[in-house]
């Protein structure tokens, strides 16, 4: 017989003690498992109280299992039964009405509810276009449709603010992209190509100008072309969302005004 093989007594002692501890674990729903020895420095699971979430949380100090370490030391098992861990009263606004009784540990990845991005609680930002240039202004304008200013960007999730752009016909562009920067469009039957540029699409329709800008900066499926809704350009001074009470953009780029 080999050394390293067990003898038939400890398995015997390693099988019947194993079987009486799934039982005892078995008999109870929700427990903890408190070890307690006669020894110094008793097998146990401490109970950690983290700072943020104020209820215990279980932390293992890696028991042994083995029969012949049962054997030698007179281990007592007790196992006692406790009520399920619950979020206290205090902190019950980080949760929610699901989470009440204890964090959901599965899905701890934030992510929107409907009530987080309501059409009707959205802000509104305006911005004159006058002497802006068109790229960095379309970028910016971009940023703040998408939401992605906000802490709680998600990129699948429309969470960010609508936009109106006023003086659309007086937007600035840089170089020599008035005359050489061209728009092309099809009708769809052959040879229905057309070609015009920069300053002939802004004496004949100036808001498409930032539209096109715009909608190349924003993403391109179902999402971009509802997020797309959110903007609203017109040539003029004059808009028709007073209602709305709309704000200045805020703009970061000093770069964005030109140099004259």
């Amino acid at each position: 017989m080999r050394r390293d093989h067990w003898s038939a007594r400890e398995r015997e002692i390693n099988e019947g003690s194993c079987g009486r501890e799934t039982k005892l674990a078995m008999a109870c729903a929700a427990s903890s498992i408190m070890f307690s020895a006669t020894s110094p420095k008793p097998y146990c699971f401490s109970l950690k109280s983290t700072p943020f979430l104020g209820f215990p949380v279980a932390a293992s100090s890696k028991p042994s299992f083995r029969g012949k370490s049962l054997v030698s030391t007179n281990r007592t098992f007790q196992i006692r039964c406790q009520e399920r861990a619950v979020v206290p009263l205090e902190q019950r606004w980080m949760f929610e009405q699901s989470e009440v009784n204890g964090p959901d540990i599965w899905n701890t990845t934030w992510y929107p509810k409907a009530a987080d991005h309501i059409n009707t609680e959205k802000p509104w930002y305006i911005v004159d276009a006058t002497d802006k240039i068109l790229g960095r202004l379309a970028s910016t304008i971009a940023i703040h449709i998408r939401g992605k200013n906000l802490a709680t960007y998600t990129p699948s999730v429309d969470m960010g603010a609508f936009v109106i752009v006023v003086n659309a016909e007086k937007v600035a562009v840089s170089g020599k992209k008035r005359t050489q920067k061209l728009y092309r469009r099809h009708s769809g039957r052959p040879g229905g190509m057309k070609v015009e540029t920069f300053d002939q699409l802004q004496n004949r329709i100036p808001e498409r100008i930032i539209e096109h800008a715009v909608r190349g900066m924003l993403p391109k499926g179902r999402l971009g072309r509802y997020l797309f809704n959110h903007l609203k350009v017109y040539s003029g001074p004059t808009h028709p969302h007073e209602a709305q009470k709309p704000i200045d953009l805020p703009i970061r780029d000093k770069r964005i005004q030109k140099q004259k």
